[in-house]
């Protein structure tokens, strides 16, 4: 785990389990691990608007997302997948390694959670690299949340 995050956890006394593993770049490689990890794992998708506004989509690792359903939500005539420049610009971070976590670095950008997310006991993510998983419970999740000061919203996708 990189340093900043550690120390930004430790700082918000974020607690979690680390679970160290080959790198993972999808949901569907991911799928190996799910038998040692507990929790409901997840996936991290960074959206862009034609207004230029960004959004990270946190939501369950087997959901797929209704990209109509969100633009409705969000009152937006299109989003779509934001580039990877864009990602490092405004994440720190390059594809496949896009997590909750990265909104530390965030600028301007909104937090989505899915509601099933939200509710679940225990949740994983990245720790900003692909070859770890961090594995807090919704407690620390909130903890995480509230530290970062943005805007967040939860919602059924």
């Amino acid at each position: 785990m990189e340093k900043r995050l550690k120390d930004y956890l430790d700082k918000h006394n974020i607690k979690y389990n680390t679970h160290s593993h080959p790198a993972v770049f999808t949901v569907s490689e991911s799928k190996k691990l799910k038998k040692d990890i507990p929790g409901l794992h997840t996936k991290s998708l960074f959206l862009k608007d034609d207004g230029e506004n960004y959004y990270l989509v946190c939501m369950p690792g087997e959901k797929r997302l209704d990209i109509r359903s969100l633009q409705l939500r969000l009152n937006v005539k299109k989003i779509h997948f934001a580039s990877p420049e864009e990602l490092k610009a405004e994440l720190n971070i390059t594809p496949g390694s896009v997590s909750i976590f990265t909104m530390i670095y965030s600028k301007s950008t909104k937090l989505i959670l899915d509601e099933e997310l939200w509710n679940a006991e225990i949740v994983t993510f990245h720790p900003n690299i692909n070859t770890a998983t961090l594995e807090l419970t919704h407690k620390n999740l909130k903890k995480f949340c509230d530290s970062l000061k943005k805007e967040k919203s939860v919602v059924s996708l």
